[in-house]
């Protein structure tokens, strides 16, 4: 079951369940739309994998199936991940 992280890794925007913003990757590394198509090329900083929209979690399942409180904010070395993506 996804996690449903609660904001951006890099600029750590908020993210709620219902975001139209969130992408993640196939790890669940979770970024908001305007990162990933402008800052990470779409491609991730953590695995090198692409990015994909969230799917929102149905409201009436919150309860059984809480989202994530746990926030992981580590702003991406925008020039490390620049040359990690040229050598590709």
């Amino acid at each position: 079951m996804l996690e449903i992280r609660p904001t951006c890794e890099h600029c750590n925007k908020s993210l709620p369940f219902n975001s139209q913003e969130a992408m993640i990757c196939t790890f669940e590394c979770t970024f908001c739309k305007d990162c990933t198509e402008n800052v990470l090329q779409n491609v991730c900083p953590n695995c090198g994998g692409g990015f994909e929209k969230r799917p929102t979690r149905p409201e009436a399942l919150l309860i059984k199936y809480p989202v994530s409180t746990k926030v992981i904010h580590k702003p991406v070395d925008i020039e490390k991940h620049l040359e990690r993506i040229k050598r590709k």
